[in-house]
Formats: structure tokens, sequence, C-alpha cells
């Protein structure tokens, strides 16, 4: 159970993004959003509507123009590269809908590279965690495969393990089931669902599929780079 007192697990507070140019372009504008602990969001909106600027700006992946992001209470703004690079690391987990996978690794390797970026383990670790997600996703016994060996919801399943290669509190997923047939799509956010309820994880997806978002906990909807609309679908546990 989290604790009350606890600072939320991200936070934007009046993110603005723009981009500069001749005639400058507004991805988002004066977002206020709060995410704590072990809840399963849903980012939703019409294309260009500022679902994936908004999420790139969560993971850090992204500079707001003005406004701040925090993670676990701490700013990130003024944070250097380097920690920001160490905070994606230790604390976000990204999934996208295409599974960029590097397609000269193995599954296995895949799995292990932000663990080798983090430096936390041992070599054999890093394998002996590498194998344990991948049999927890069902791949056990496709480790030593390529990526092209595998069928879209199986790469995009190795994209899932490699997202809890560091254990990270936080899922960023952007269309994770966009590229997928129906059966690996509810492969995925099964996966995603048990992530939350069962690990204790928060997972914020972006997602053209409504049907879908209306299963997860609560739905943010965007419109024109702006916050229309924020509903809880699934009540948050009572204490």
């Amino acid at each position: 159970m989290s604790d009350a007192n606890a600072a939320p697990l991200i936070e934007a507070r009046k993110v603005t993004r723009v981009l500069s140019g001749v005639v400058p372009t507004t991805l988002v504008h004066d977002i206020d959003l709060v995410v704590p602990a072990n809840e399963f969001l849903a980012i939703t909106g019409a294309s260009g509507s500022g679902k994936s600027s908004l999420l790139y700006l969560l993971g850090l992946l992204d500079l707001p123009t003005s406004g701040e992001v925090l993670i676990c209470g701490r700013a990130t703004t003024t944070m250097s590269e380097e920690e920001r690079a160490r905070t994606r690391l230790e604390t976000l987990g990204f999934v996208f809908q295409f599974h960029f996978l590097l397609p000269e690794f193995s599954v296995q390797e895949n799995v292990m590279l932000p663990m080798q970026a983090l430096g936390k383990l041992t070599a054999d670790a890093m394998r002996k965690r590498a194998d344990e997600l991948l049999g927890a996703l069902g791949l056990g016994d496709h480790i030593a495969k390529h990526p092209d060996q595998l069928s879209g919801g199986q790469r995009q399943r190795v994209a899932v393990a490699r997202a809890l290669a560091n254990d990270p509190p936080l899922i960023l997923a952007d269309e994770p089931t966009g590229s997928l047939d129906s059966k690996s799509s509810q492969q995925v956010f099964t996966i995603l669902r048990e992530l939350v309820d069962v690990f204790g994880k928060t997972v914020i997806a972006v997602t053209h599929d409504l049907p879908l978002a209306t299963r997860m906990d609560r739905r943010v909807e965007l419109m024109d780079g702006a916050i229309v609309g924020d509903e809880w679908i699934r009540a948050p546990a009572e204490a």
C-alpha cells in the first residue's frame, strides 16, 4: 500500500512545449497532471492532439519550454543530462508502438541493454534477470533468437521485458498495441494490467483505442495540446 504522504510518482506542473520556428508550434500547453503509484492511466485524443509529446515530456525524453516535470517529487528540468539519463534508467521503462529492438542482438541481449547501461549487476546476474523476465512473459524458449525470428506480438513482449529490466516503478507506453492484431493486443494489454494489479507498477499508456482505454483505471483526454477530460474509470482501491 502506498504512503498517503509520499510525493506522486510523476507530476506535470504547467508544462508547455513549443517548437521554435518561423511559425512556432505548440505541442502541449499548460498541462497539470498528477499520477500516483499503482495506477493504469490512458492518454487519449485525436491524432496531433499532443499525446505522444506529453508522454515524451513525462519520460524525460524532451524538455518543456516552461513548467516542470517532477519524478518522485524531484524537479527534472534543472537536472544535468547525466542525471536525467540515470533517472530514466532507474525509474522509467519505455514501450513503443514499434518495438525498437536491435536486430543484431539476440532477444536476451536486447533485454540486457538497460541493465548494462545502469551498470549495477554482474554479467551473470543480468543474463539471469533477462531470462527470468522473458520466461515470465512466455518467451523462455526464444531467448537466443533474434527479433526478426519472432512474431509482432512476441517482439512487443520482448520490448516489455526490456522496459522492466531495471525494475522501474513506472512504465510509459506509446501505442503499445497499435501495430498488433487483436490477439496480440489482448496479450500485451493483459501483461500491462498485471504489472499494475499484481506487481504494483504504474503504467501510462498513450492509445487511440478507446475500448482499450476504458479498461484502464483513468483516462486523460487531450485536444490541441491541452487536457480537456480527466475521468476515473475504475476507482482507486479503498485504503
